[in-house]
């Protein structure tokens, strides 16, 4: 009887359809993003913007959330919760460890959360939950799309899923606001990231990046880089934005002439080069008038891409004796904090292989996860080759011998990665309770407060910040446990 009801459900809706379309005309304009007619040269390091707002110190806190639809946005503000709970000390002060965060890299579901906090900052724990985090978003996005009353606006050129995706993240959470507001709102520098769909590149969305396509990003909806970075292939559309690279005089930074006028750059400086090679095909608006983007996570599943770019950067500069905004910092802790589920399969116990779509899905997520696991590899690689290099600086300085440049100017920076994963629960069975947690836009009330406290545990219950902090710990704030 159940099977009768959905067949006949079915065939109404396709009835509709059939009936409806003759009539369909497109019913909405896409957004065009706004040029900028006439270059302005900052003046500013490419990566410069991303230091903290409040002056030079010696620490520099970055985060990197995860996608993994609503799965990584409760997990990542249950980050947020406890480091608004954690308390050091500095300068017979105790601040909490939230007010240090400097940069906000997200991508996919954890880009919410980026972009929520960036914009409302402490309000954000008042409303998000109620908001974004415990809404049936995936429930709604659907019965929208299958809306009759929406049928004209899909059908029109450049506008598709995503677009209404963004329309609806805007009433719920965003409410029309720009990136000139989140640069306003005067919180830590958020970067959120999208793929574009033909070359596979990461697009972030920062000013610099926009620059190259002289598209303005302060006029840019926050709401559509959300939906760009969490438009997940096949079941949202890509998200269209205008390229009007090449026609603003655009100019590539000073700081990065050395490298391309040497026939010998500095390694470090070869992932800024690549990272400059695919910024420059977007420079070619000739060609590339149009840019779909789909899901940030594609190209970058923890949002970690753009932090190895950043200190791969720094390097090179420091090596070359080159002045960097960096050059004060000697401590620089990398919370990675990834929602990836691993979700346990009984495949290899059967003799008959897994069905077509279930080999489909893992097949998209299987690269993008053990990329991810790489990428966090690669930083704690930084990290040793920079102490080697100071190890290597040292013996030189003891023995007398004529020092190299690269050796003299080593980096002084410790790199911490803080791993803030479900693998560091110590509970199995809450392990993989979160592990089998689906990827995607509604998730009971009960399985967010889980995450938000399985985040908090696994923060607090970190050796590597523990030690990364030292005497600076100050305790808990036990008062905002249950916020």
């Amino acid at each position: 009887m159940k099977k009768r009801r959905r067949i006949g459900l079915i065939l109404l809706l396709a009835l509709a359809v059939l009936l409806t379309l003759p009539f369909l005309r497109p019913g909405a304009r896409r957004p065009v993003t706004t040029p900028i007619r006439s270059y302005r040269d900052p003046g500013e390091h490419q990566f410069e913007s991303l230091e903290l707002r409040r002056g030079k110190h010696e620490d520099l806190l970055v985060l990197a959330f995860s996608g993994g639809g609503t799965r990584a946005a409760a997990f990542s503000y249950g980050v947020l919760e406890t480091l608004r709970r954690i308390k050091i000390s500095q300068g017979g002060q105790e601040i909490r460890l939230l007010d240090e965060v400097d940069v906000v890299f997200g991508v996919s579901g954890g880009s919410f959360t980026a972009l929520a906090y960036g914009l409302y900052g402490e309000k954000l724990f008042d409303e998000y939950e109620r908001r974004f985090l415990k809404r049936d978003v995936q429930g709604e996005l659907t019965w929208r799309v299958l809306n009759p009353m929406n049928w004209r606006a899909l059908v029109s050129t450049g506008w598709g899923r995503s677009e209404l995706a963004a329309n609806y993240y805007d009433e719920i959470l965003f409410h029309g606001a720009t990136f000139a507001d989140l640069q306003r709102a005067g919180g830590p520098a958020i970067a959120v990231g999208a793929t574009d769909l033909a070359t596979g590149s990461r697009l972030v969305f920062f000013p610099q990046n926009f620059d190259i396509m002289c598209a303005d990003l302060s006029r840019f909806r926050i709401a559509r880089a959300a939906a760009a970075s969490s438009a997940v292939p096949v079941v949202l559309s890509p998200l269209t934005i205008d390229n009007y690279g090449g026609s603003c005089g655009y100019r590539e930074p000073e700081w990065i002439r050395p490298f391309l006028e040497s026939t010998h750059p500095p390694r470090p400086a070869g992932r800024v080069l690549k990272r400059l090679e695919e910024l420059r095909a977007i420079d070619e608006a000739g060609r590339d008038r149009y840019l779909h983007l789909v899901d940030g996570a594609v190209s970058d599943n923890l949002g970690l891409r753009g932090v190895l770019d950043y200190l791969e950067a720094f390097e090179a500069l420091k090596g070359s004796g080159l002045p960097t905004p960096l050059d004060h910092v000697r401590r620089i802790l990398v919370l990675v904090v990834n929602s990836v589920s691993s979700p346990s399969f009984d495949w290899n116990a059967s003799e008959n292989p897994p069905g077509s779509m279930a080999v489909l899905t893992k097949a998209a997520g299987v690269p993008v996860d053990r990329y991810a696991n790489e990428s966090v590899e690669l930083l704690k690689d930084i990290d040793t080759r920079w102490q080697m290099l100071r190890e290597m600086r040292d013996r030189f300085a003891r023995s007398g011998e004529a020092m190299p440049a690269y050796l003299a100017n080593a980096p002084e920076a410790d790199i911490t990665p803080i791993e803030v994963s479900f693998q560091a629960l110590k509970d199995e069975v809450e392990r993989k309770r979160l592990n089998q947690l689906p990827t995607s836009f509604h998730l009971p009330d009960d399985d967010v407060d889980h995450l938000r406290s399985a985040a908090a545990k696994i923060l607090l219950e970190s050796p590597e910040l523990r030690r990364a902090l030292g005497d600076e710990w100050a305790g808990v704030d036990q008062v905002q446990k249950g916020r």
